[in-house]
């Protein structure tokens, strides 16, 4: 099964666009996980399996994992994730973007070292520096288009022969990058508008919207302007909000009750 199929059959099955966030970090992990080696797998497997019948799919962050050198932790989550939950796909959220024969490589480390289903990369270097992770046709190849932080404006906005830039990735992305129908796009929830107008653009191209929860995007407005004519084409990412709603040895089920208000939320505007 292909990322995308993957993908529509979690949003069907566990009637859900809520993608869960795993950004680890140790300084507010429960106290009893504390000292313990492999406490970054410990804490990110009882959350994923707390929550995995509530979400689409998984987003791991690299930069949380490699920081504490915990990569070998990342790898036995995404197996984790794959052999418990089979059927809820893995976006490694790593933001590549390199030149081909280096992209070659990062595609083998996503995919092959780590096993993710999807992988979140830049467009600026252009198709070529996209390429190597194309070459996978069964998984996902996510592009940065319109970003959640402030500045993403910056670049994102200048104009580029009558259209914004972000437009510009959108359509070439959705047009002509692909061709093996496993491209989606990164659009932030913090800026709606945008997301309606990528959504013009792209058809039914699977979204990844970061941006709700701690970041503040609107729920309802971020769905409303991104769902597809079948209730679909999102995958709404919060992290921080989930991962620590709780404090102390029962995280695991306050974040259950954190994701299930946050898919709740969701699919009332769906």
């Amino acid at each position: 099964m292909t990322f995308t199929q993957a993908l529509a059959a979690a949003w069907q099955k566990n009637d859900s666009l809520l993608c869960v966030g795993l950004d680890p970090d140790p300084a507010k992990f429960p106290a009893y996980l504390e000292g313990r080696p492999d406490a970054i797998l410990q804490f990110c497997q009882a959350i994923v399996d707390a929550t995995a019948d509530l979400v689409c799919c998984f987003k791991p962050q690299i930069a949380y994992f490699a920081a504490h050198s915990a990569e070998d932790q990342l790898k036995a989550l995404i197996a984790h994730i794959h052999a418990r939950h089979p059927g809820i796909p893995v976006i490694l959220d790593a933001k590549r973007g390199d030149i081909g024969s280096t992209a070659e490589q990062y595609a083998k480390e996503v995919f092959e070292r780590y096993g993710a289903d999807a992988v979140t990369a830049s467009p600026y270097m252009g198709k070529d520096s996209v390429e190597p992770y194309l070459a996978y046709p069964d998984k996902g190849v996510i592009l940065l288009c319109r970003t959640s932080n402030p500045g993403g404006s910056d670049l994102q906005f200048l104009d580029v022969g009558g259209k914004k830039l972000y437009e510009h990735v959108a359509e070439l992305v959705a047009t002509r990058w692909n061709v093996s129908g496993q491209c989606a796009l990164v659009v932030g929830a913090t800026f709606p508008d945008e997301i309606a107008r990528v959504r013009r653009i792209v058809g039914e191209l699977p979204l990844l919207v970061p941006g709700i929860g701690a970041q503040g995007g609107d729920v309802e407005a971020t769905v409303q302007a991104g769902r597809t004519a079948n209730g679909a084409g999102l995958m709404i990412n919060s992290s921080r909000a989930i991962l620590y709603a709780g404090q102390d040895e029962n995280y695991a089920q306050a974040a259950r009750r954190a994701a299930s208000a946050t898919r709740e939320l969701i699919n009332r505007y769906r």
